[in-house]
């Protein structure tokens, strides 16, 4: 038996796994609204830079015809004001040789025009787009007068105040997110401490019973439906061992009575006493034993439906087939002695042929249906991380499943209606909603229009916030009133025997409810249809 030491709490992995999971997703969450607003902050320095470059170039086009540079200058010296604007340069296009040389601008560190150093032509060509070096936004733009070009503005903007809002933000939301780490461990703590009472109060009971070895006593009763189920069925266990215990014990009275009353009399009685109270102890034991075998038998008797009812589905497709292998062998038999007579006829061949052919056939689909048996078989237990979450189109997963679908119903008098939006797009798993709606379509023609020569499926899809909302519907003879309220359990058909293994909505149940997440609804009666209602979530979170 392993030690208590070595045996460990889920509490500790509980809590640090939902503690983990939210922090990393508010984490991740604070540092893309960071990125986003510092992305913005950018984007609004760049346009301030671009309005400025405009209307100083609007401010100077006069001064530059007029040749008016000192007033231009004294223009420039007025936006000091604004102490982000570091630098302005104005420079003119000369006629003669084509060129920029610098006309106006001025230095707002030394209040005195520094010129920039470089090309002007290469300054204008490098940074005819605002460009970052470090807090200072380089720009120029051309200063153009009746679509003719004849200077232009080379500005420097400081975008420190601009950007440290961005990073007081970002600490901000550093902040935050030590707040909401804390406010969620707190949370998980006390969660975990009301999951962890009842638990703890029911070791607490069986403990103290079993110091005191009083029977009579009962655990209290559970807070929660799963805990309180357990303590009752502990208390039905403890009131069975305080009948036996009452029994033995008013057996061991009677026995001290009988002795007491028997001292007394002759010696022959002793034995028979003796007999009895042997009687006594062996009807016990043997009431122990019966008792062992009846949990033995319904414990045996639940394998075997389940055994029973996987062997059934299996055994007659496979019966089939080595029914159809063994006629084959016996034809080829014959063939074979014929050939070997030498009295094979082409008579007798092609006949061969003709019956081998449809016991291969009948092989084939006996085989091919085992195969199918034993395929949903294992797909009950259903695998949530067998297909990634991915973003398609739900009115293009239909027709999908209508293009599989168009061997069995190509040639029935059904029809199957679709309403969904083309538009729609969502986010989950399209392998398990294929199998769903499949087998539910399947389920309405094999059992809802079973002799009959009309039917009709209805399938509305559509989308609710972050869950998807799909309602099956079909106008078939229902589903009986004896069945429904067991329809998902696993091996409940109404055609056993017929090829019905009664695993199709066992299957959906399972699909819905584990590999997508969301719960299915069942509305039927008899001779009035059946309804199936299915929801799951389709968050852009779950990529």
């Amino acid at each position: 038996m392993q030690s208590n030491a070595n045996i460990k709490s889920i509490r500790r992995p509980i809590l640090y796994t939902v503690v983990g999971f939210v922090s990393i997703f508010i984490l991740l969450a604070l540092l893309y609204i960071a990125q986003t607003f510092i992305e913005e902050s950018k984007q609004q320095v760049e346009q301030n830079t671009k309005q400025w470059a405009q209307y100083i170039a609007t401010l100077s086009i006069e001064d530059i015809k007029d040749e008016q540079d000192a007033l231009l200058s004294q223009k420039l010296q007025k936006l000091q004001v604004n102490q982000s604007i570091l630098v302005i340069d104005v420079y003119k296009k000369f006629s003669t040789d084509d060129r920029f040389r610098f006309f106006a601008g001025y230095d707002y560190l030394k209040n005195i025009r520094v010129p920039t150093d470089g090309d002007p032509n290469l300054e204008l060509a490098k940074h005819s787009i605002p460009t970052f070096d470090g807090d200072i936004v380089k720009f120029a733009t051309p200063i153009k007068d009746n679509e003719q070009q004849i200077g232009f503005v080379y500005l420097e903007i400081d975008s420190h105040s601009g950007l440290s809002f961005s990073n007081h933000l970002l600490l901000i939301f550093i902040v935050l997110f030590f707040i909401l780490v804390s406010a969620v461990t707190f949370i998980s703590l006390r969660l975990e401490s009301l999951f962890a009472s009842p638990l703890q109060e029911l070791s607490a009971d069986i403990l103290k019973i079993s110091q005191t070895k009083d029977y009579s006593l009962r655990i209290r009763s559970m807070p929660y439906k799963e805990a309180d189920l357990l303590s009752r069925n502990i208390n039905n266990l403890l009131t069975r061992t305080e009948r036996h215990v009452t029994q033995l014990g008013l057996a061991e009275q009677q026995s001290l009575e009988l002795n007491i009353e028997l001292e007394d009399k002759v010696a022959s009685r002793t034995a028979a006493l003796k007999e009895s109270n042997q009687e006594l102890l062996s009807t016990l034991e043997k009431l122990h034993q019966f008792q062992d075998q009846l949990v033995e038998s319904e414990k045996m008797a639940s394998l075997g439906d389940m055994v029973a009812g996987v062997a059934h589905e299996v055994n007659t497709p496979i019966g089939l087939g080595v029914t159809a292998s063994t006629l084959l062998a016996d034809r080829l038999n014959e063939v074979k002695q014929a050939f070997e007579d030498k009295s094979l006829k082409s008579s007798q061949l092609k006949r061969f042929l003709t019956e081998g052919e449809e016991n291969v056939g009948i092989i084939y689909r006996n085989l091919k249906r085992a195969a199918e048996l034993i395929s949903s078989f294992k797909k009950v237990a259903v695998d949530q991380s067998s297909e990634d979450f991915r973003r398609f189109n739900f009115a293009e997963l239909l027709k999908e499943i209508l293009l599989t679908l168009a061997p069995q119903i190509k040639n029935t008098p059904y029809q199957i209606h679709f309403d969904c939006d083309e538009d729609l797009m969502v986010v989950s798993k399209p392998g398990p909603i294929n199998q769903i709606l499949i087998n539910l379509i399947l389920n309405s023609i094999i059992h809802g229009f079973d002799k009959r020569d009309h039917g009709t499926i209805e399938l509305k899809v559509m989308r609710l916030g972050e869950q998807l909302n799909i309602i099956y519907k079909d106008d078939g003879m229902g589903i009986p009133a004896s069945v429904k309220d067991k329809v998902f359990e696993p091996f409940t058909t109404t055609k056993r025997g017929e090829g019905g293994s009664g695993l199709g909505l066992h299957l959906v149940y399972n699909l819905v409810t584990q590999a997508l997440g969301g719960n299915i609804k069942l509305e039927s009666s008899s001779g009035k249809g059946t309804t199936f209602e299915i929801n799951f979530p389709i968050s852009e979170q779950l990529l």
